[in-house]
This record gives C-alpha cells, sequence and structure tokens, in this order.
C-alpha cells in the first residue's frame, strides 16, 4: 500500500535533497524516487514551480559535450524548508498519536 502524498510534501523533499548539494534532474529524480514513486515528468513541474516561488536557481556545467541543468537551493528555499519541517513535525507527532491510541 502506498500513501497519497500531497504537493507541499514533494516540494519538502525536493528541498531538503538541494539543501546537502546542488543535483540535476535525473539525480534528483532518484533521491526523490528513494521515499515517494515520482517520474521526473512530475518532478520537472515542481522544479519551475520552486523557481518560480524564488526557492531555487538553476545554472547549466557542461557534461560530456552537453550542457546538464543543475537546481540549487535559494536562501528563500532554505527558509522554506525550515518551515516544512516544523510543520512535518508536528503532524508526525499527531500521527503517531493516532496510531498508538491517542497515548
Amino acid at each position: 500500500m502506498t500513501f497519497q502524498l500531497g504537493a507541499a510534501l514533494l516540494d519538502a523533499c525536493v528541498l531538503s535533497v538541494l539543501s546537502r548539494e546542488d543535483a540535476y534532474g535525473y539525480k534528483l529524480t532518484q533521491e526523490v524516487r528513494e521515499v515517494m514513486d515520482i517520474s521526473e515528468s512530475t518532478l520537472y513541474p515542481v522544479l519551475r514551480r520552486l523557481q518560480k516561488d524564488e526557492c531555487l536557481e538553476i545554472y547549466d556545467m557542461p557534461y560530456q559535450g552537453r550542457n546538464r541543468r543543475y537546481y540549487k537551493i535559494t536562501t528563500r528555499g532554505k527558509d522554506v524548508l525550515e518551515v516544512y519541517l516544523e510543520e512535518w513535525k508536528l503532524y508526525v507527532e499527531k500521527i503517531n498519536k493516532v496510531f498508538s491510541g491517542g497515548k
């Protein structure tokens, strides 16, 4: 069974991965796939939205004769990630409370 995951959680996962290091699309997809089922076609609109919201910057680097697009978290993106992390902690506490019978 797989739980449906919302856009905010996907944004948080992407920002979290990028908070550790800059990444290109395929690598980013592989890292996010470790925790949720996502395709590259799902990821790119998320990246565009986060860039539009000034949470990400992009830059190109040559790789084997072609340019590879990298994504980098911004200061605003780090601030947004901190909010997501605090909300996640509260959410997990509430879910754990429900799962443990309200204790």
